[in-house]
């Protein structure tokens, strides 16, 4: 009989555990909007876990001649769209990329970056690094 109960009492917690993390999994699908005022540099607005299930983002500016400096997104990959101005992006052992407003540039996995603004105003972007799925 104390077996029982003991059993009985731990998969009653497993099964409230479950709801819970359940619940604060529905919690973090909550939809956001952030306006993209960023006074310069790079400035995050999704930060991951919990706000997100792992994904990141921001917006950066640059002014003629920044760059936001050399950095990689490890094992995620990343999407730049361009919103104004232009610039490069360099990547580690490749050609550079010319990158201008209305323009999506894609980064692989594992890549060593930077983004130049090589143009002669505000070089304006959005970035979002996408989490892993494990399946």
């Amino acid at each position: 009989m104390k077996k029982t109960w003991i059993w009985g009492t731990l998969w009653v917690s497993v099964l409230i555990a479950g709801a819970l993390a359940a619940q604060e999994k529905q919690a973090n699908r909550e939809a956001m909007t952030f306006p993209l005022d960023c006074a310069g540099g790079d400035c995050p607005l999704l930060k991951g876990m919990p706000q997100t299930s792992g994904m990141r983002g921001g917006a950066v500016k640059l002014r003629p001649g920044e760059s936001v400096g050399w950095h990689s997104t490890t094992e995620h990959e990343e999407a730049l769209v361009v919103l104004r101005g232009k610039g490069t992006v360099k990547i580690e052992g490749k050609a550079d990329v010319p990158v201008h407003e209305n323009m999506l540039a894609y980064i692989p996995p594992a890549t060593k970056h930077n983004v130049t603004n090589t143009g002669t105003e505000l070089l304006e972007y959005v970035w979002v690094v996408a989490a892993i799925t494990r399946h």
